[in-house]
């Protein structure tokens, strides 16, 4: 929309023009500036204003017209596509080099998915990465230049289609039908109060027209992808010098400014510069890693549920009662914190109360206690590693109360979580008690895992010792195969399986930041 600018400073701009002639008589001075713009207007070759009954003459309503004929086409094409994106899809589309066609194909979710079903997550990440860098790399500094500009221009020659010719051309014959290109309208001189908006609006249009793109190369990109151009670049080399004589002979402005009796109005133009680079490359990089993402995250949550069900025979496991994901809720909705090992001190905790202390608890008492080492270090490493992991599951539960709404640390978070959002303090103080906490989680975590991997390694020996001649490690095992309720081998079996399963089970869920 044109902008109208004796009504944001007008006033003043108009009283610094008025002061030019020294005139005590403001109305007076404007009816004689009105008088030499309607001579200057009255002078040009475009006869398209008479002042003298303030009309707009037929020719005018002739000019418009040949405009429409013209670029009639071009309307249906923008009017036909109601995709927002498809103008961008087409540009950038036109500027991609054929590597770069073939690499956007292998950045597709279908692609990635095809490739991840080959491929480790690892090596798939790598190559995607490569990939992005050689498409990106492909958009030069020059080569984004052209494309922006191409775009640019696109969406002005858009804005110049799409203005409402036929709306304009209604009000010299209201029998005009719209699309009807074959049957000329009768052009009669009409009310210039009449199209004073219309005329704003198309001088707003053609004020904003970069008159000196590459219409060529436009063009050219129309006929390539859509086998033909919407107008002849001759005709709309004629548009173009046609209303860009309008613009510089300032025509349409003196025209406004003798209709609206306004000799200060002048038309503001803006012209735009458009981005469809950098947020295409952007969308590109993010789906790309999204997609790897989802697909990895899928895979963690298929392999920890196959494990869960080999520990458990059931995927439904809740231990803890307030160190939980739920629990986090609360503070994560406002972007303090979660709690980031929950689902893994959850799966830990369960596996320290149902196998540690009844299958892993048996086999101790057996070895460790009953049994006859060849040498006290052997068997010291074990054993420490063993009361390590019942000590960090009694630190576990006392650490799963301290969250709680009535513990240590639960209270705390419950004082200040109210006050977060009007005190900046309180909720470093929240975020603060969140992350020891996430920390002191993870101190559980590493610490079993570390101590359970050496009690497994201890018993896979074990169980390579047990069916030797000559033990080297326990010298008495017939004695403790009649004081185990189970045989003692396949315990050890069902115990090193587990603990293996466990520790990657940790391990998998730490790697992911969980």
């Amino acid at each position: 929309m044109a902008k109208n600018s004796s009504k944001a400073s007008g006033g003043s701009f108009l009283d610094k023009i008025l002061s030019l002639f020294g005139g005590g008589d403001p109305e007076a001075d404007k009816k004689r500036l009105l008088k030499n713009i309607a001579k200057q207007l009255s002078h040009t070759k475009y006869k398209f204003y008479k002042q003298n009954g303030d009309q707009i003459l037929p020719l005018f309503g002739k000019f418009i017209w040949d405009i429409y004929k013209t670029i009639g086409p071009c309307q249906m094409m923008f009017h036909n596509q109601e995709n927002p994106n498809y103008f961008k899809h087409i540009v950038i589309n036109y500027s991609l080099s054929d590597e770069q066609k073939a690499l956007e194909e292998t950045l597709s979710e279908d692609a990635i998915k095809d490739m991840a079903s080959k491929m480790n997550f690892a090596d798939l990440k790598k190559k995607i990465r490569e990939d992005l860098e050689v498409f990106s790399n492909g958009f030069t500094d020059e080569k984004v230049i052209k494309t922006d500009s191409r775009y640019t221009l696109l969406m002005a020659f858009r804005s110049f289609c799409t203005f409402d010719f036929y709306f304009m051309l209604k009000k010299f014959d209201s029998s005009i039908r719209e699309g009807d290109f074959n049957t000329t309208p009768r052009f009669e001189s009409i009310d210039a109060s009449y199209l004073a908006d219309d005329i704003k609006d198309f001088a707003s249009i053609i004020a904003s027209m970069p008159y000196d793109g590459d219409w060529n190369d436009l063009f050219a990109m129309f006929k390539e992808v859509r086998g033909t151009e919407p107008v002849k670049p001759a005709q709309w080399a004629k548009i173009m010098q046609r209303i860009q004589g309008l613009q510089r002979g300032q025509i349409l402005d003196m025209m406004i400014q003798l209709i609206t009796k306004n000799p200060a109005y002048h038309t503001m133009g803006e012209m735009k510069s458009e981005q469809v680079v950098d947020p295409y490359l952007d969308k590109i990089k993010n789906e790309a890693s999204n997609t790897v993402s989802r697909l990895e995250s899928a895979q963690k949550n298929s392999k920890v549920d196959s494990i869960l069900m080999q520990i458990f025979n059931t995927t439904n496991i809740t231990v803890l009662k307030n160190y939980t994901e739920g629990g986090a809720a609360p503070f994560a909705k406002k972007e303090l914190g979660d709690f980031e090992h929950a689902r893994a001190l959850n799966y830990l905790k369960a596996f320290l109360v149902e196998f540690v202390k009844r299958d892993v608890r048996e086999y101790a008492d057996l070895v460790l206690i009953r049994g006859q080492w060849s040498t006290t270090p052997l068997s010291q490493q074990m054993s420490d590693a063993y009361n390590a992991i019942l000590q960090i599951s009694d630190a576990i539960t006392n650490f799963d109360d301290k969250m709680a709404a009535d513990g240590e640390v639960g209270i705390k978070l419950k004082t200040h979580l109210p006050s977060t959002e009007r005190s900046k303090e309180a909720a470093n103080i929240v975020r603060t008690l969140i992350g020891d906490a996430n920390d002191e989680a993870k101190g559980y975590i590493v610490n079993c895992t570390k101590n359970i991997i050496i009690f497994a390694r201890n018993v896979k020996a074990l169980i390579d010792d047990y069916p030797k001649k000559n033990p080297e490690m326990i010298v008495n095992w017939k004695e403790l195969d009649r004081f185990a309720e189970h045989p003692i081998n396949e315990l050890a079996v069902e115990v090193y399986k587990k603990m293996y399963l466990i520790s990657s089970l940790m391990q998998s869920l730490l790697g992911g930041g969980q």
